[in-house]
């Protein structure tokens, strides 16, 4: 296992740093005559667990297709929007807002949009990260991918060197007919994805990145609010359980995030934290028999190389690369429950991306799972295929 790690550790350091494609598509310096603008991109996978003493069967998924669609009315007032087919059965609608700019510095959008949050959740396409699947941060803390219906202001200071969010966005769902957040997925299982959404009380999402310095970006994201709950509908004023019931399958909710991506001489490097803070989650936990923590915490540091960087003749990428992470939905809990070392997570992935262009992403990895409450890491080997059109 030393000799393993010795192997995987040296064979370098991450990360794809490309602008997600649908930012892209919103450029406002798009040709007057491309109106209609039409993209999309594709995940392919095999995973097959490795663990001594077991036989396992892997599995064969296209994880994800999508349809990307934006149309531009003109030099003020776009529209975008995609279409997921993910495990090639289940179909999404993944964005869906209007964007009106009234300066590049000063854009109002509604609709379905992403929460600024971190560093994948906007930027997903299969080509701009390292590994065959997304960090697993990006699944347990920042549940990408993560959005919901809002409205709000975005904009590109220049003077600054500063990209801004701030929206006003409906939350997550905390109960329905039960308890949708618990401690194993955090509050993953509340996305509500726009579909018939429900909304008691407004929350709030914003992002800043600084981009002022050489090849470095640095980004801070921000969410507050309430949970939703299906108990908030036709509640006397008068009934006093109805509402007690109803306080109880609320939580509140806040989350921090911050990231960082370098780039140098072959190099890149990005690194990402992310906490979340919940409070009633003892009346939450009691009334619906979850198991939510009060915190939840992660992070993770990333380095590739790529091996062709000196190359000018060729266009290919051959990267490895290396990521350690760290997350816990359980970081803390209140007096109702026991703090559970299994969702305590430590993963390292190490393995190699191929690129024969930009757009095309052929990758092999091999990751590293221990629990807290296990001694013993148990493995994944994963292959891939991605790209963006």
């Amino acid at each position: 296992m030393k000799k393993l790690l010795f192997l995987l550790f040296s064979m370098v350091i991450v990360t794809g740093m490309g602008q997600s494609y649908d930012r892209l598509l919103e450029k406002n310096d798009a040709p007057d005559d491309k109106k209609l603008m039409i993209g999309g991109y594709a995940q392919i996978e095999y995973r097959q667990p490795m663990i001594n003493g077991e036989f396992n069967n892997g599995k064969l998924d296209i994880h994800r297709m999508v349809l990307l669609v934006a149309y531009r009315f003109n030099d003020r007032i776009s529209f975008m929007s995609e279409i997921e087919i993910e495990h090639a059965s289940e179909i999404y609608l993944e964005q869906a807002y209007l964007n009106y700019r009234f300066k590049n510095w000063l854009q109002f959008r509604a609709g379905l949009m992403l929460i600024p949050m971190g560093i994948v959740n906007e930027n997903h396409e299969p080509p701009t990260f390292n590994g065959t699947i997304r960090p697993s941060l990006d699944y347990f803390i920042v549940p990408t991918t993560w959005r919901e219906i809002g409205m709000g202001f975005t904009g590109n200071i220049q003077s600054v060197s500063m990209n801004y969010q701030l929206y006003v966005i409906n939350g997550v769902l905390g109960y329905d007919d039960g308890a949708k957040l618990n401690g194993k997925y955090g509050i993953r299982k509340g996305r509500q994805k726009g579909v018939s959404s429900v909304i008691g009380s407004p929350n709030f999402a914003g992002r800043v990145e600084y981009y002022g310095l050489r090849n470095l970006t640095f980004g801070a994201s921000g969410y507050f609010g309430e949970t939703q709950s299906t108990l908030n509908k036709g509640i006397s004023t008068d009934d006093q359980a109805a509402i007690d019931a109803r306080d109880s399958s609320i939580v509140n909710m806040g989350m921090f995030g911050a990231d960082a991506r370098y780039s140098i001489i072959g190099f890149s490097f990005r690194a990402q934290y992310n906490y979340a803070s919940f409070s009633n989650t003892e009346a939450y936990n009691t009334f619906t028999g979850s198991d939510l923590g009060s915190s939840m915490m992660g992070f993770y540091v990333e380095a590739a190389y790529n091996i062709f960087h000196t190359m000018e003749s060729t266009r290919h990428q051959l990267t490895p690369f290396v990521r350690y992470e760290n997350y816990s939905t359980h970081y803390t809990v209140d007096a109702s429950i026991e703090r559970n070392e299994a969702y305590h997570r430590e993963e390292i992935t190490a393995g190699l991306g191929w690129k024969p262009i930009s757009k095309v992403a052929i990758k092999a990895d091999y990751q590293m799972i221990r629990p807290k409450s296990e001694t013993k890491y148990t493995g994944v080997v994963s292959l891939g295929v991605g790209l963006m059109f």
